[in-house]
């Protein structure tokens, strides 16, 4: 994948689609259709040296220098390197890059209710719970005014691959103004003027060896608790 085609999928993680089957693939990508295909190969199968018509007389006087492997897989070990080698298009900067915005998007349509935009974007145990929830808050004729002011921090927890399945998990710290009122308008949560620092911990999962390369939302946990 070329540098320019990766600048347009960041791009594309932060947009809001209009319709309901564009909204995923814009907040977590698209393939262009200029991508390899995933790589089949072993776990620890490296890529060889290009052929070079010139000799180096230096280094053959000092010896061979170790091959330059991929910078990405240098920054990686355990599941995190096998998801890289079988999808050279993930990599941490830019699946955070697509994770950050889905956060924006998740907490903030969860506020407004909104369980349209919510639907694609989340696991069916995800969604079924989110919808208890906003079912519940609406029962209790209570409304929720919540602002992402900031996203602190998104950092990588952990990662794994199980069969065909990669899973990624990412601790979120976020400064957040929520404010609950109940049908007097009376704040029951929260507060107007102060804003609150909340730490989640947040799991996505894709089938790595589909051609979609959806990430969806299939664990939320707060770590405040």
């Amino acid at each position: 994948m070329t540098d320019g085609s990766q600048f347009i999928d960041i791009i594309l993680f932060a947009m809001v689609a209009v319709f309901l089957g564009l909204r995923l693939r814009s907040v977590l990508g698209r393939r262009t259709g200029n991508e390899p295909p995933p790589a089949d190969v072993g776990y620890g199968a490296k890529p060889g040296p290009a052929p070079d018509n010139v000799i180096d007389m230096a280094k053959k006087r000092r010896g061979a220098e170790p091959v330059v492997i991929d910078a990405v897989e240098t920054t990686l070990t355990g599941d995190l390197l096998r998801i890289h080698q079988l999808d050279p298009s993930f990599t941490p900067e830019i699946f955070l890059q697509g994770a950050k915005a889905a956060f924006e998007m998740i907490v903030s349509s969860f506020a407004k209710d909104d369980q349209a935009t919510l639907r694609p974007l989340l696991s069916d145990e995800v969604f079924e719970n989110f919808r208890r929830a906003i079912d519940a808050r609406r029962e209790a004729a209570e409304t929720c005014q919540s602002e992402l002011l900031r996203i602190i921090s998104a950092d990588i927890e952990d990662g794994r691959l199980e069969g065909r399945i990669a899973t990624v998990s990412v601790r979120f710290v976020s400064e957040q103004m929520i404010v609950v009122k109940n049908a007097k308008g009376e704040v029951v949560e929260g507060d107007s003027a102060h804003s609150v620092k909340i730490t989640d911990l947040w799991s996505f999962s894709r089938d790595i060896r589909a051609t979609n390369p959806n990430w969806l939302l299939v664990a939320t946990r707060s770590l405040d608790e």
